[in-house]
C-alpha cells in the first residue's frame, strides 16, 4: 500500500477552481429555501439554476426516489428497461416528437443533436451539408460542438480550435436568409428563451419567419429548451407559444429533478435516418433516473401548476417593473412565466451578494443582468417575500 508522505489537500482545496463558488455552505432545503452550515436561511430564486422546479424536500419526489431505488440502478442500454421506455412515451404523447434519445445532461443533448442533424442532412440532400447555425446571445453547452454554437468570446478563447462548421448568426431574419445555404447547412439551433444570454425571449413572428424558411431550405430547426422547457414559462414546452414546432428539441435540467438526465426529442424524418450504433451512451435513460424523471414530467405538466406558473410569473413580471420605477435602478427587464432578467446600473455581481446576505439567493446572467428563476411550485405569497428584500438591496 503507497503511504502518503504529505498532508492531504483540504475539501475545498481538492475540487478543481472552475466555480467561483458563493462563501456559504449549503447542507438542506425545504420548500422554497435552503439552509447553509450555520442554520440561516435563503429564499431561493435559483431553482438550482433551473433545476429544481419543484424546489426542496418534496414529499412526492421524494417516494419517487425510494421506489426507484428499490429497482434497478442501472443495466446499461444493452437491455431493455421499462422506465426509459414509459418517459420516452410520455414525452411523445405531450410533444411533437415521434423518438426521443435520453442522456446525462444538456450539453450532451445539444451534441447529440447535431449529430442526429448531420446525418438526416447527408441523407436527405448531400454530404456538404453540415453546417450548424446559433443565434447572437446563445449558450448550448461546454463541449466542443456546443461551445462553438455558444456566443461567449471568453469561454471559447481558450479552447480553440473548435468544433468546426458551427457558425453564429445575428438574431436578424435577413441575415439569416442569407446565410442559410440549402446546399451546406443542416441546422439552426435557438433558444425560445435565450437564459445566459441575458433572460431574451425570441420574437414569436421572427421565430414563425425562420421555421419558414428552414422548411423551405431543408434545414432542420432544433429548440433548446433546457433551461426555459418544462413548464418554466407556463406551458409545459416554450415552443407551444411560438405557433410553431421544432424539428429537434433538447430538454434536460429540471428533468429528473436534479438527477442528471437530457433528452433529444426528434420528429418522425430525422429519427429514421437513426441505425443502431450511430450514437449511444451509457447512462442515458436509465431505470433510476428514468423512473424518477416520469414523476416530475407529470407533476411539471399538471395543467394546475401550468396556470400557476402564467399567472403568477406574469404578476411577477409586473412587480419587477414596479421595483425597476420606484427605485430608479433598472435600465431594462425580459421575461415571461417563472424565467426573468433584469438589467441594473451596477454590476449584476455585486446585487447578488447582496441579496445573499439579505437571505435571497438570485442569478446573474451578463455582468449588468439579474436573473431570477424560482421554483416552478413558489407561491405567490414567497415571491412577494423576495421581491421585497430585492428591492431594498437594490
Amino acid at each position: 500500500m503507497a503511504i502518503l508522505t504529505t498532508a492531504a489537500p483540504m475539501a475545498t482545496e481538492a475540487l478543481l477552481g472552475l466555480y467561483k463558488r458563493a462563501p456559504i455552505e449549503l447542507v438542506r432545503g425545504e420548500g422554497v429555501e435552503l439552509f447553509d452550515a450555520e442554520g440561516r436561511a435563503y429564499l431561493d430564486f435559483t431553482a438550482g439554476i433551473a433545476v429544481n422546479a419543484l424546489g426542496y424536500g418534496d414529499e412526492g419526489l421524494r417516494e419517487a426516489i425510494h421506489a426507484a431505488a428499490d429497482g434497478l440502478l442501472h443495466v446499461s442500454n444493452l437491455f431493455r428497461t421499462a422506465p426509459g421506455e414509459q418517459l420516452a412515451a410520455r414525452l411523445v404523447e405531450l410533444s411533437f416528437a415521434e423518438k426521443v434519445f435520453f442522456c446525462n445532461s444538456g450539453a450532451e443533448a445539444n451534441e447529440g443533436a447535431f449529430k442526429f442533424a448531420r446525418k438526416w442532412a447527408r441523407n436527405t440532400v448531400g454530404a456538404a451539408k453540415t453546417d450548424i447555425i446559433a443565434l447572437r446571445g446563445a449558450f448550448h453547452g461546454r463541449l466542443f460542438a456546443s461551445l462553438a454554437a455558444t456566443d461567449r468570446p471568453s469561454y471559447r478563447a481558450p479552447f480553440r480550435p473548435l468544433a468546426g462548421g458551427v457558425s453564429i448568426v445575428e438574431r436578424d431574419i435577413d441575415d439569416l436568409a442569407i446565410v442559410l445555404d440549402p446546399e451546406t447547412v443542416a441546422a439552426v439551433i435557438l433558444e425560445p428563451v435565450q437564459g445566459e444570454g441575458g433572460v431574451r425571449v425570441l420574437d414569436a413572428g421572427f421565430v414563425r419567419e425562420l421555421r419558414a424558411l428552414t422548411k423551405e431550405r431543408q434545414v432542420a430547426l432544433i429548440f433548446d429548451e433546457i433551461q426555459c422547457g418544462l413548464g418554466r414559462t407556463g406551458t409545459l414546452f416554450a415552443y407551444e407559444q411560438l405557433g410553431v414546432e421544432p424539428d429537434m428539441m433538447t430538454l434536460a435540467k429540471p428533468l429528473a429533478g436534479g438527477l442528471p438526465m437530457g433528452a433529444v426529442l426528434l420528429n418522425g424524418p430525422i429519427a429514421s435516418v437513426m441505425n443502431a450504433g450511430d450514437h449511444g451512451t451509457t447512462f442515458g435513460g436509465g431505470p433510476f433516473v428514468a423512473s424518477v424523471a416520469l414523476h416530475v414530467l407529470e407533476r411539471v405538466a399538471d395543467p394546475t401548476l401550468l396556470s400557476h406558473v402564467k399567472a403568477s410569473g406574469s404578476w411577477f413580471g409586473d412587480q419587477l417593473r414596479a421595483i425597476g420605477g420606484r427605485t430608479g435602478r433598472v435600465r431594462a427587464l425580459r421575461g415571461l412565466g417563472f424565467m426573468w432578467g433584469m438589467d441594473v446600473s451596477e454590476p449584476a455581481g455585486d446585487v447578488v451578494a447582496r441579496a445573499r446576505d439579505a437571505g435571497l439567493l438570485i442569478l446573474t446572467a451578463g455582468d449588468h443582468t439579474l436573473r431570477f428563476l424560482p421554483p416552478l411550485v413558489m407561491s405567490r405569497e414567497d415571491l412577494q417575500r423576495g421581491l421585497t428584500i430585492l428591492e431594498q438591496i437594490l
